[in-house]
């Protein structure tokens, strides 16, 4: 955050964000089938996912947002790594197309919600989260900024838990991400926005405010202190607990790709193309193909 040649940080993150699973707790109790537990593998939530829906006739076992950043937890876990050598992107890699190739199949069978593919085009972000909060879905997978939503809106119509993320061969981490609060330059107040910058980022404040938002704070102190989070809920108490949690083991590797210059570019074409490949205007090899070819195209036409 802080300008290029200035000693100023002008903003400061207001919460971080991790990917992770959330999984209808009630649908599971009901079917008699065990939340799978620490080590569990993205092919055994898929399988416990079916085993509940077909159990408690729910149409959906499994989603993924329509997302590139959301399919990139999965990915990482797989082995995959979007950062060449030279550090621009590099081409899918076998770990990448093992685990979209997995997915790819998943929405065939019915495993994986089709629908939120489907059902935009190019690379337009959907959620899954009404299907979660409307009971339609099993195993959700998106991240820590839909607990205060579920909060809301769930209330105590059904019982849900985090789960971290799910393992592949290689790592079980999320995707990070966040938001930040940031004063700009071209302000006509640069004193007065200097004075609320200094009162939000305060630690007292900050923690006040992480408190009753039920977000993950980005201030060290006050993750490490105790948090009093303003919610009766245990259900949300719970899963800022286990997100927390979660953010230690996340892997180093994908912990670079916010500050990565070529991010969006990627999560844009695997949202594109793996959207297509859902709804079978491509195959698995055209779409990793073309989703190469894209980000490809993106580093060309910016001169880089």
């Amino acid at each position: 955050m802080r300008p290029d040649g200035s000693d100023a940080i002008t903003g400061f993150m207001t919460q971080l964000t991790l990917t992770g699973g959330f999984a209808n707790k009630t649908l599971f109790d009901q079917a008699g089938v065990t939340l799978p537990g620490e080590g569990a593998t993205w092919a055994d939530w898929a399988a416990a996912a079916r085993q509940v829906a077909e159990s408690q006739q729910v149409p959906f076992p499994l989603a993924l947002d329509r997302s590139g950043h959301r399919l990139t937890a999965p990915i990482y876990s797989y082995g995959g790594n979007y950062i060449g050598p030279d550090g621009k992107p590099a081409p899918l890699d076998a770990g990448a197309k093992a685990f979209l190739g997995e997915f790819i199949g998943w929405t065939a069978d019915g495993t994986a919600m089709k629908d939120v593919w489907v059902s935009a085009a190019g690379s337009t972000y959907r959620a899954a989260s009404e299907d979660f909060i409307n009971a339609q879905l099993v195993y959700y997978y998106s991240g820590s900024w839909q607990i205060p939503n579920f909060a809301a809106k769930i209330g105590d119509a059904f019982d849900w838990a985090a789960t971290g993320s799910p393992c592949g061969p290689t790592a079980c981490t999320g995707n990070v991400g966040g938001a930040g609060l940031m004063a700009v330059k071209y302000t006509k107040n640069p004193q007065d926005v200097a004075k609320v910058m200094d009162f939000l980022a305060r630690e007292d404040v900050y923690r006040e405010f992480i408190e009753r938002s039920l977000f993950i704070p980005a201030h060290k102190a006050v993750l490490a202190g105790p948090l009093d989070y303003q919610t009766d809920d245990p259900q949300v108490k719970a899963a800022l607990d286990a997100f927390i949690a979660a953010a230690a083991t996340t892997s180093p590797d994908i912990q670079k790709l916010p500050a990565w210059r070529w991010s969006d570019a990627i999560y844009g074409a695997l949202a594109t193309r793996i959207g297509q490949a859902a709804a079978g205007e491509l195959s698995p090899d055209e779409a990793f193909a073309r989703i190469d070819a894209d980000v490809a195209q993106k580093v060309k036409d910016s001169g880089h």
